[in-house]
């Protein structure tokens, strides 16, 4: 996946901003609100014990997921998170696995839910990443259907007047964002099931 340089010049601003959010913002009452959200999404999507949900281990700057993995975990979910591979694609381990054994690149395919990071979304559902494109390479092989859920900080939901964020053709759309603040259903997939009447 060649750079794209108005990309490039976009995920810098998008990371300075992250860095200016993240200063603001308190770990650890985001992380039980983002715990909080994401166990009500099981709950809606009618996920409990004997699910499977792609997670990943967060990184200072990032919104938190210790909390939320742990939740998970405690609810009988398995949670599998990424190993980034020398090409920038994603195999996956079991997060109780100790040893971290690889599952295969396949292994996205047993999730019912995928929680994936980023810098920003739009409301069009582009995800921008940290520009490795290795959950562009991942999300194709999951089952159709299966949501996809970015985490972010407030604030990094594109607002709707905002220029949309540049998609290329590889890059991968998203149904919803998670944020300390509540889940926002982007609406263009019906991964959510028809609303009731």
């Amino acid at each position: 996946m060649a750079r794209d340089p108005v990309k490039s010049a976009r995920r810098s601003d998008r990371r300075a901003l992250r860095r200016d959010i993240a200063a603001g913002r308190e770990p650890a009452a985001d992380d039980a609100a983002l715990t909080r959200h994401v166990l009500g999404l099981l709950d809606d999507l009618g996920l409990g014990a004997g699910a499977v949900v792609t997670s990943y281990a967060s990184v200072p700057g990032e919104p938190p997921t210790r909390g939320v993995n742990a939740a998970l975990a405690a609810r009988g979910v398995r949670v599998l998170l990424p190993i980034t591979l020398p090409d920038l694609d994603l195999d996956w381990h079991a997060d109780d696995d100790e040893d971290g054994t690889p599952l295969g690149r396949t292994a996205v395919d047993q999730a019912d839910l995928v929680l994936a990071p980023g810098l920003a979304v739009d409301r069009t559902g582009t995800r921008m990443g940290q520009g490795g494109g290795c959950y562009d390479r991942a999300l194709p092989r999951r089952r159709p259907g299966t949501p996809v859920v970015v985490v972010l900080h407030p604030g990094e939901l594109l607002a709707e007047d905002e220029d949309l964020l540049p998609r290329a053709d590889h890059d991968q759309p998203v149904d919803a964002v998670v944020t300390a603040d509540g889940l926002v259903d982007l609406g263009v997939s019906p991964w959510r099931g028809p609303t009731p009447a």
